[in-house]
């Protein structure tokens, strides 16, 4: 993707006048055709190819709201994998930068020219927010009639509610658990929407292999060794799969992980989509012994919905996502999870599928944002400013070409002129080798 020369501008009065106001339609008929706009972050595609939770759920969402009738566009890294139309904001995913603030705020001025972009063009009827620094540009949004939603995918602590609280109204935030949002009251919520999956996508396996899965990240917070010694204890072999790629992740691997390993026990690394899905089917059950407050656990319900139950400490969002009793057990402390390892062998695999087909299915991932889209459509404040100096486009300006990805065929879009770049003399970033 080019980016073009962008004219300097002397005062931020006429930096404002070239913020256009959307083409969206002021009107909010119930159930009528949206225009999302959809910011996904760049370090991993959508969906992914092994590691990537935010990223899973924005695939499902995408293809759940495009079933429903409406019109999607992903702004994100990578290659295209869904039905929306694809923005390729990046040459290539940056997983190695994860962590990083560059990609951060790279990512954040790029979508914000893109999205502009968009709304000039096609129109947007709401822009969904699913990375951590894109939310700044809400304000730039709402002045051109585009209101923002932004899905709190991580935990709201003491740096991040001030964070919240700092976006204030113009940025209209979903939680992904009770619990999540009820732990940091006083910010403008809207709603709150479980995660989600689409359940067909999941193999079910009624007959489960002797065998207990640790499924997550090597980090203390996830305590895998506390799974290796649940394991140890209830006698059965412990798989253990996950990214162990930060220093932290290493650290924590190297000092509790390796000195509790037997010969029964298996280091898989980091699985793909594909060898998650056997993992997960074949499984006793799922040993998640979090010890953090975990705002939702999307493992948990892929889990059950390959029907295998889960066996989990009481912490976060545990008790909203696991029917205990039914579809896992959930225990008070860490000495207790070896017992459940064998209780859950009476637990029903098809009750397991069958609470997420009825709880965390991607029906109901779409109508709870459909919900949030038109509620933070119906708060739109936001004056729509008379565009002023508009002149013409320069003649290098290069064409954005989005990708429709619908299986075998994919749709090109018809080609708008491309956003300009970020700041003068800033051309899009080549990621290839190094920045």
């Amino acid at each position: 993707m080019q980016w073009v020369r962008e004219p300097r501008h002397n005062n931020r009065e006429a930096a404002l006048n070239e913020i256009e106001p959307s083409t969206s339609s002021p009107s909010d008929p119930p159930g009528g055709r949206l225009r999302v706009g959809i910011v996904a972050p760049p370090y991993f595609d959508v969906p992914p190819a092994a590691y990537g939770g935010v990223e899973a759920v924005v695939a499902d969402l995408i293809d759940a709201l495009d079933q429903r009738g409406h019109d999607v566009t992903l702004f994100a890294a990578g290659r295209p994998g869904t039905k929306a139309d694809f923005v390729p904001l990046w040459d290539r995913t940056v997983p190695e930068r994860l962590g990083e603030s560059y990609p951060e705020a790279m990512h954040a001025a790029a979508s914000r020219r893109a999205v502009l972009e968009a709304a000039r063009g096609a129109g947007l009827d709401v822009v969904h927010e699913h990375t951590l620094t894109g939310p700044l540009n809400a304000a730039v949004y709402a002045a051109a009639g585009v209101p923002t939603v932004h899905t709190v995918h991580g935990p709201v602590d003491e740096d991040m509610y001030p964070y919240y609280r700092a976006l204030g109204s113009e940025v209209h935030l979903v939680a992904i658990s009770n619990q999540q949002r009820q732990r940091a009251p006083g910010l403008n919520w809207i709603g709150t929407v479980h995660n989600g999956l689409d359940v067909e996508a999941w193999p079910y396996r009624e007959h489960k292999e002797e065998y207990a899965l640790f499924l997550g990240r090597f980090h203390p917070q996830k305590a895998p060794h506390l799974a290796l010694d649940a394991a140890h204890a209830a006698g059965i072999p412990l798989v253990l799969a996950g990214k162990c790629s930060e220093p932290i992740e290493k650290q924590y691997f190297d000092r509790e992980v390796v000195p509790r390993l037997t010969p029964s026990d298996h280091i898989f690394g980091v699985a793909d989509a594909l060898s998650k899905r056997e993992l997960l089917a074949g499984a006793r059950c799922l040993l998640f012994p979090v010890r953090w407050e975990e705002p939702f656990g999307m493992v948990m319900i892929e889990a059950m919905a390959c029907g295998t139950p889960v066996v989990a400490l009481r912490s976060g969002a545990v008790p909203e996502v696991v029917a205990d009793g039914v579809t896992g057990i959930i225990c008070d402390e860490p000495a207790d999870l070896a017992r459940a390892v064998h209780d859950v062998t009476h637990m029903s695999p098809a009750a397991c599928r069958a609470h997420v087909a009825a709880n965390f299915g991607v029906e109901n991932l779409a109508r709870g944002y459909e919900d949030a889209y038109r509620a933070a459509m119906r708060r739109q404040r936001a004056p729509r400013p008379t565009p002023r100096g508009d002149g013409p486009r320069p003649d290098n300006a290069r064409p954005v070409v989005m990708v429709r990805d619908t299986g075998s065929n994919r749709r090109r879009v018809p080609a708008r002129t491309a956003p300009e770049p970020v700041m003068p003399g800033v051309a899009m970033p080549k990621v290839e080798g190094h920045f």
